[in-house]
């Protein structure tokens, strides 16, 4: 499990990123989001020369293409769970009723999930406390999933997250190698995801982007650790 099996490997590897966080800082008004300097030419060179490279996120695809302009580049959106219907206006309502106690709470239908910021509440650790369990009721109620993150809780589709994704990029592609870069809570499945792929013989690199907000379980978990988007970006340029 290391990065030099992974480049070994690279024509015949799966390299597959996180954006927020991992290729742009974490910003307070997601639509701001931009990658750091240097991050598309050197993923147009990775397509070039890796097996494939994919942004898996839980944005709209739409949004990382118009950022990240570069022919060849797959991007996977909202967990793998873009296109399915849309949330059921029943669970949208219930989870807007539960954001309008809370100050400085933001919630965001995107569709085919919903997610709920906190960044901008006073407290943002009092308001996850104080919306998780209602939040969690909900999606027991409605069969959905509560995806944790940076200052936000998702309502998706149970079984979506960056770990099922990952599993299928790999087996479709039929990767020998596979490195993925994240800085979240929810690229901890991702990384589980590799692990179980590792028994299988894959070689893997699990790659943490560390920042003020990084989970230290998913630091635990790493292979190898960057401080922030502009030294993953380095990384990625070397390879």
């Amino acid at each position: 499990m290391s990065l030099e099996q992974v480049e070994a490997r690279l024509a015949r590897a799966a390299l597959l990123l996180d954006f927020d966080g991992t290729l742009s800082p974490i910003v307070v008004r997601p639509k701001e989001a931009q990658p750091v300097a240097g991050t598309v030419e050197v993923l147009a060179g990775l397509v070039e020369r890796a097996g494939s490279v994919t942004i898996v996120t839980g944005r709209r695809s739409a949004f990382i293409r118009s950022v990240l302009p570069v022919d060849g580049l797959d991007v996977i959106g909202q967990f793998g769970m873009e296109g399915s219907p849309p949330m059921p206006p029943e669970v949208l309502a219930e989870v807007n009723a539960v954001a309008a106690g809370e100050l400085g709470v933001r919630v965001v239908d995107k569709g085919a999930s919903i997610a709920v910021h906190v960044r901008t509440a006073p407290d943002p650790d009092v308001a996850t406390a104080r919306i998780s369990g209602p939040l969690v009721a909900i999606a027991e109620r409605y069969g959905l999933d509560v995806l944790p993150g940076k200052r936000v809780l998702e309502l998706a589709r149970r079984g979506s997250s960056k770990g099922t994704v990952v599993a299928e990029v790999v087996a479709r592609t039929g990767a020998e190698a596979a490195l993925y870069a994240g800085d979240d809570l929810g690229d901890v499945l991702a990384f589980d995801a590799l692990e179980e792929l590792a028994a299988g013989g894959v070689a893997i690199c699990r790659i943490a982007v560390v920042g003020d907000e990084t989970p230290q379980e998913l630091i635990a978990k790493a292979d190898l650790t960057v401080a922030g988007p502009d030294e993953l970006v380095a990384l990625l340029r070397a390879l």
